[in-house]
């Protein structure tokens, strides 16, 4: 706790935490003292002198600048204060486009707000030889413009994009002619701007403003997106998604957001979107009121049950929404043929860490990367995927922690390493492998934690010391000296922590990739405590959530297994359950193919885009003979339906997300829904009654997660009275236990409360040859997300084209004889696409990129699946390309 001290301002005694500036201290007691270059979160800068103050002693200081000190006098508000700030803020008027009442920053202004304390009139302004200002406005952002007339050059904006990293702006030029300005003055949609807006949210004056519209009021929810679970306050007016801004008190983000947090939600405002249920009928849908609907697919469903029927959920659908579908699939159905999308992502991490610690989620929390001595990002392109987690990085970075990269592209993050190891596409195991191996001969094991809390070791040791350095070296390409000096760092680091996605997961080998990382950890006793941990980021909102409901075919909620766990669940749905265990996600698709699977109910995701090879995925969905889909959009899968239900955004609908630190967070209703679209629960329950079921009969998802907290352990003790305030992270047991920041602070959740060493298998996919001779990597991009079907209705997006392209290497394009803007056939063994390529120097020589929201993209991958954990081989294939 710190200690508290005294002052005296303007006379009055206030009691300050030590350490605080004088500003800060005048603003928690609600002492306004001007100022422009302030801002909560960002260092004091002092440029702007506004916050000028005098000591008992005479001196002028700057506030924000200046620390309390125990029985300090000072004085905020006096004629000589004041006369030096008219001077200073009339010098900025007089450089400043001063047409108030044009500027979209009227009424929030901050120069506005301090003249008009100061009394600045026509008078003072008057005094002054008037200026020939740069008033420039660029407007090539499709999200803010930038209007150099209104810069009053405070900083802030170059602070906060320094912050992130970013580094897109910053002081140019000297003298009177001193601006905020890009790289070589460029405009900012050709500079590196990631168009996050964090500048815009600082910007004090007109300088940096939105170009939405501003909201009559706000609803405090959830971001929709990825994995990361930022806290946003959506702006509304009329029945309109308007603008978002970042909540300051959510601990996830603290504020901050990324361009499609900040920028892309009025995809819910779309003309596009879904109204009214449709009905398939002649090949054509007809649109049909909702009874008709449900009583429609009641009676198809009828007809089938078991093995005949399988449900897909959704990652972008609630909790709530997630546990109904599996409850109805298991009750209504009987059929445990249930699975979502993280079958595509994370089920290796599932599989694995729950193998190996006792629980497949996220061990650390998001904040704790701050504070960790080394962090380990391995297979993860975090500024592209995960924007704000690689804010914390960064922010680490330059407190000093230390960053290892690993991945085949240099990509962004690697300008903030200690050390970038670039391997080859699909070498990671031997990779991970070899820095175990090193810290091993190193004797940079922790030797206590191994023998308290661990199993297994013995053999992982004697299975390392068979691994031949040459064989590392030759398959990953990297020196046997890069490796020793990346895990000497990782080892010898008091607190350590591993960041991953989908570089490590989607192979055919992902399994044995976590594996391989938790035993490094393992190896070093950096589990268990705070800073450390094994750390897989989710790439959907509610990957994590859906899978703790138990959309799983062979698990209940709370990972529950069906063969031990049946009677409880029988007890509480009263009902008879079925004893198979389900298929898994891309088993559906070939089932449906053989004609196993009649009936299928997809909730919420797009698999004719998102699974691999889909030319097969499309051949099974013309064999089914009922299909669902339910969706807020018609997608490429739905025009395969034979019944469409409209369904409700996250803006339209009450209930919780749990993002990758496993944060349960409430989302609100914020605005009405289009036409006569629903709630996924709402349409759940409909067509649960039709079929005779008891257990549907809930009013609103309150009482969902009511019955989710009866039988879901770690989410027994939240309630959505306590997620009022903030999110929980489960495990959480009781209303008086304040959730865990991080897992196995007392002991693993295996059988037997050890950790256990896991010995991975070391087979790799596939490899080039002369028919195939480059590796094809996919990934995503910052300004699209998952298939598409929200950010292709974000106008403004399409500016940012990068996702569309084949990238390669420029050596390889003068190998091949293509130019830039030329396109290729990109032809594997699944398939061939044309593309347009792009050449990257980021990418490694006989490596290619394209991004998964390429819409044919999952032509070219395989559906050859980890053994353990079903992953089909996303990431990595073999391909040929072919100028065209």
């Amino acid at each position: 706790m710190k200690k508290k001290i005294e002052i005296i301002l303007d006379g009055q005694s206030i009691r300050v935490d030590e350490g605080k500036s004088i500003l800060d201290a005048a603003l928690e007691n609600n002492i306004y003292i001007p100022h422009l270059c302030f801002r909560p979160g960002l260092d004091a800068f002092g440029a702007c002198r506004l916050c000028l103050v005098e000591t008992s002693d005479g001196r002028l200081v700057t506030a924000c600048e200046t620390r309390v000190e125990d029985g300090m006098e000072v004085t905020s508000d006096s004629d000589r204060l004041n006369r030096i700030r008219k001077v200073i803020v009339s010098l900025l008027i007089n450089e400043h486009d001063g047409d108030c009442i044009k500027c979209p920053k009227s009424g929030e202004c901050k120069l506005e707000n301090v003249s008009s304390y100061l009394g600045i009139n026509a008078e003072n302004l008057a005094k002054l030889r008037e200026l020939k200002i740069d008033n420039s406005i660029d407007d090539s952002n499709p999200f803010f413009l930038k209007d150099n007339g209104k810069c009053i050059l405070c900083g802030l904006c170059v602070q906060s994009c320094d912050i992130i990293g970013v580094n897109a702006i910053d002081f140019a030029f000297r003298g009177a002619k001193t601006k905020i300005s890009t790289f070589m003055d460029k405009p900012l949609l050709d500079s590196s701007c990631v168009s996050c807006g964090e500048c815009v949210e600082t910007c004090p004056v007109g300088a940096l403003v939105k170009k939405s519209e501003k909201p009559s009021r706000e609803v405090k929810t959830v971001c929709p997106y990825c994995g990361v679970g930022c806290g946003i306050y959506l702006g509304i007016r009329g029945n309109r998604i308007v603008s978002a801004r970042g909540d300051p008190k959510n601990p996830v983000n603290n504020g901050r957001l990324c361009v499609k947090g900040r920028f892309a939600l009025n995809f819910v405002n779309s003309i596009e979107r879904l109204e009214k249920p449709l009905i398939k009928e002649d090949g054509e849908f007809k649109e049909v009121e909702w009874d008709e609907a449900i009583s429609f697919i009641a009676d198809k469903l009828s007809k089938y049950n078991g093995d005949e029927f399988a449900a897909i959920a959704s990652a972008k659908c609630t909790n709530e929404e997630n546990y109904l579908l599996q409850k109805f699939t298991r009750t209504v159905m009987k059929s445990n043929n249930i699975d979502h999308c993280a079958r595509l992502c994370h089920a290796p991490s599932l599989v694995a860490l729950k193998e190996s610690l006792g629980s497949g989620a996220m061990t650390n929390s998001i904040n704790e990367l701050k504070k960790s001595a080394c962090i380990l990002a391995i297979g993860t392109n975090t500024t592209e995927t995960h924007p704000v987690i690689a804010y914390k990085i960064i922010e680490a970075v330059k407190n000093g922690s230390k960053l290892i990269v690993v991945n085949p592209t240099r990509i962004e993050l690697v300008r903030h390493a200690d050390i970038y190891l670039r391997n080859k596409p699909g070498t990671d195991v031997f990779l991970i492998l070899g820095m175990c191996k090193a810290i091993l001969e190193e004797d940079l094991i922790d030797h206590k934690f191994i023998k308290e809390r661990t199993e297994g070791f013995e053999s992982f040791k004697e299975y390392i010391s068979d691994l031949e350095w040459g064989e590392i070296e030759l398959l990953t390409g990297i020196s046997h000296d890069d490796i020793r000096e990346a895990a000497i760092l990782y080892a010898s680091s008091p607190t350590a922590s591993i960041i991953y996605a989908m570089g490590i997961t989607q192979h055919v080998n992902g399994t044995d990739n976590v594996f391989a990382l938790s035993n490094l950890a393992l190896l070093t006793g950096n589990v268990g405590r705070v800073n450390t941990g094994i750390n897989p980021l989710r790439g959907q909102n509610n990957v994590q959530g859906s899978s703790d409901m138990g959309a799983l075919p062979d698990m209940y909620p709370g990972y529950q297994s069906i063969d031990n766990h049946r009677e409880k669940f029988e007890k509480k749905w009263n009902c008879k359950l079925p004893t198979e265990k389900g298929i898994i996600l891309p088993e559906i698709f070939e089932n449906a193919s053989k004609g196993k699977i009649k009936a299928l109910y997809i909730m919420g995701e797009n698999p004719i885009l998102s699974e691999p090879d889909i030319k097969s995925v499309e051949e099974a969905l013309k064999n089914i003979e009922f299909l669902i889909v339910q969706d807020i959009f018609p997608t490429e899968t739905s025009k395969f339906a034979d019944v469409i239900l409209p369904a409700c955004s996250f803006a339209e609908k009450d209930g919780t997300f749990t993002n990758t630190e496993r944060r349960v967070q409430l989302i609100r209703s914020a605005i009405r829904p289009p036409g006569d679209a629903k709630p996924d629960w709402w349409i759940i329950c409909k067509i649960a009654k039709k079929m005779g079921a008891a257990g549907f009969e809930f009013e609103n998802p309150r009482e969902i997660f009511n019955e989710i907290r009866e039988v879901v352990p770690s989410y027994s003790g939240i309630s959505y009275k306590r997620l009022e305030s903030e999110g929980i992270q489960w495990p959480c047991r009781s209303e008086e236990d304040p959730g865990s920041t991080f897992l196995y602070k007392d002991g693993f959740t295996r059988e037997n409360g050890r950790a256990k060493f896991i010995l991975p298998s070391l087979k790799l996919f596939e490899t080039p040859d002369k028919d195939y001779p480059f590796m094809l990597i996919t990934g995503r991009s910052l300004y699209q997300y998952h298939t598409r079907t929200m950010t292709s209705k974000v106008r403004g997006l399409e500016k940012f084209k990068d996702w569309k392209f084949l990238e390669m290497n420029p050596v390889d394009g003068e190998r091949l004889g293509v130019r830039e803007g030329d396109f290729v056939l990109v032809k594997s063994r699944r398939g061939a696409v044309k593309a347009k390529v792009k050449f990257n120097e980021a990418l490694m020589e006989g490596v290619a990129f394209m991004s998964f929201h390429f819409a044919l993209v999952n032509c070219l991958t395989s559906s050859v699946r980890d053994p353990l954990s079903g992953m089909p081989a996303l990431k990595v294939s073999c391909v040929d390309l072919i100028p065209q």
